[in-house]
């Protein structure tokens, strides 16, 4: 009988607002974010799940680059312990860290994350494991993370993101199913991504001449951002050490900014590059993604935790979409991503200020602004992948902290920021964060006699 009875406690404890003080005869109505305040706002917002640090390794050219000689372990242990080092919290306290990883082979990826872990001082209490959807996947774990606190599973979490690509390139190990000569869709997601690239300009239009202008862009927009110091509050340098190909020599060095950004980069220039994928083609390596190492940790908890342990909240997250689309023209992805993910979120396009959204390659960066009619001063304001590198399973997570950082900088100006990136197989996922500091405490709420549960749209 007293189990029974304590289990109808628990369960009744789930149907309790998170605030005690909060009252249940209320209903949306009228606010800045849309008509009902759709996008989740209600009296037990001390649930919401919220980011108060998210911090990046510099991003360097993989083969030749700053990381060119580090362990990908050694990448995410300075994110992760700078987490726990700046919000001060007990990393005893962490329920989960999830990592997003594409290329290395998943058992030794996993055993390299939870080896990192111990590195950046987390205790053996603390579980961690990986995710992988290809270009998204470090998004997919803050996702994950956001999920699982939504859910109750603990209140405290990491989504993180690492790839080495100078370790692990990009490459096919066994066969090929041969019946995949019979289905043209699993046929197109073999296709290099390079000539889904092509597809994309061809078949929608997209010029050799506009590529290149989205990469001189970037190049400017990223160069003037390292140079006014915007980076700084993102990145955490990283100590390592460079081997001279030559001599053998170890120098020990502490790299702290990107090492692909070009601010000299012009259109002349580009125009002289030669198409990688396709002789009459569009696509260079000038206006694609760099191949790049790095990794990138964000930490979650939910709000009624940041409160009580006195943390700023660097921005609420509000919604997810992960969408599929044709594998041949993969790079349409945040095109279809990015509605969904708004209007889960109860938000229009128009509402959203800011937008990270990966430069896989030119091509399908500009059609997707293009498509979407994005205000080029709304997106990638300080330049995107073409600059700054895609490394596979860590974008994601740069994205997060490089948004949420511009986001505050902002300040008023900036309520709803939006991440989005295309996805090898052809998908496309997208986030929606608010600011943390501007989330209005019920304002938007107003008491009712009838509990009808209707919203002012549905009338």
């Amino acid at each position: 009988m007293e189990k029974a009875i304590q289990r109808q406690k628990i369960l009744l404890q789930h149907l309790r607002p998170v605030s005690s003080s909060a009252s249940s005869d209320i209903s949306a109505s009228i606010c800045l974010a849309g008509d009902s305040a759709a996008y989740h706002r209600n009296a037990c917002f001390g649930d919401d799940v919220v980011s108060v640090a998210a911090y990046r390794t510099p991003l360097c050219k993989s083969k030749r680059g700053g990381f060119k000689d580090t362990h990908a372990d050694d990448l995410l242990s300075p994110v992760l312990k700078a987490l726990i080092d700046t919000s001060k919290i007990n990393p005893s306290e962490v329920g989960d860290i999830v990592v997003g990883t594409v290329l290395a082979p998943g058992s030794q990826r996993a055993s390299e994350c939870r080896m990192a872990a111990f590195y950046a001082g987390f205790p053996e209490t603390v579980p961690i494991r990986t995710v992988n959807r290809q270009c998204s996947s470090g998004l997919q774990a803050v996702a994950d993370v956001a999920a699982a606190i939504k859910a109750g599973f603990y209140d405290i979490g990491i989504g993180a993101g690492l790839e080495s690509m100078t370790v692990n390139p990009m490459a096919w190990e066994g066969s090929i199913n041969p019946k995949v000569k019979d289905f043209q869709k699993a046929r197109d997601c073999l296709l290099p991504m390079g000539i889904t690239s092509e597809n994309v300009a061809h078949r929608f239009g997209v010029t050799r001449q506009e590529q290149d202008q989205a990469a001189v862009l970037s190049h400017k927009k990223a160069a003037a951002a390292t140079a006014s110091g915007k980076f700084k509050d993102e990145i955490i340098p990283v100590a390592t050490k460079i081997i001279d190909p030559k001599t053998q020599v170890e120098k020990n060095v502490v790299i702290s900014v990107d090492d692909g950004i070009r601010p000299n980069t012009s259109l002349s220039d580009l125009a002289k590059l030669k198409t990688v994928f396709k002789k009459d083609g569009t696509t260079t390596a000038g206006n694609s993604s760099q191949v790049s190492d790095g990794a990138g940790a964000v930490l979650l908890m939910r709000r009624s935790v940041a409160e009580q342990k006195g943390l700023p909240v660097l921005g609420v997250f509000r919604s997810f979409a992960a969408v599929g689309v044709d594998p041949a023209v993969m790079g349409v992805g945040p095109a279809v991503a990015i509605p969904a993910a708004v209007k889960a979120a109860g938000l229009e396009l128009n509402d959203v200020d800011l937008f990270e959204i990966n430069e896989a390659f030119a091509s399908q960066y500009v059609y997707c602004c293009k498509q979407l009619e994005l205000d080029p001063e709304k997106v990638n304001v300080n330049g995107g992948a073409m600059a700054i590198g895609h490394p596979l399973g860590a974008t994601g997570a740069r994205c997060v902290a490089t948004l949420l950082h511009e986001m505050k900088r902002r300040g008023k100006d900036c309520r709803f920021g939006v991440i989005s990136m295309c996805i090898g197989t052809g998908m496309g996922a997208a986030a929606v964060f608010e600011r943390g500091d501007i989330v209005d405490t019920l304002s938007n709420a107003r008491r009712i006699q009838v509990n009808n549960q209707l919203s002012k749209d549905a009338l």
